[in-house]
């Protein structure tokens, strides 16, 4: 992060058994836009499939969340829906 930069979103899925944990990171920059990052962290801590993209504002971000929910759910169930998560941040510095 860069100064003037702060966090906005820290979310995480449910568990799921053999895949670990889906997670989403988002940063408002100076600018006013919102850059945003979504990975698989595995139950042994690697991180994988990092997708990242670049919203203008906090709706396209809803809009994003609502999105990958949607298809977490259509795959997984109702448990893999991602929520504000206490600790999302921490862990990614493990």
């Amino acid at each position: 992060m860069e100064k003037g930069e702060e966090i906005v979103a820290g979310l995480i899925s449910g568990h799921i058994p053999g895949t670990g944990y889906y997670k989403l990171l988002a940063k408002k920059k100076r600018d006013g836009s919102i850059e945003w990052a979504h990975f698989t962290e595995r139950d042994n801590g690697v991180k994988e499939n990092v997708y990242r993209g670049e919203v203008k504002d906090d709706e396209e971000l809803q809009l994003v969340m609502s999105i990958m929910n949607k298809h977490l759910v259509r795959v997984f169930g109702e448990h893999a829906v991602m929520k504000e998560g206490v600790g999302v941040v921490g862990r990614l510095k493990d």
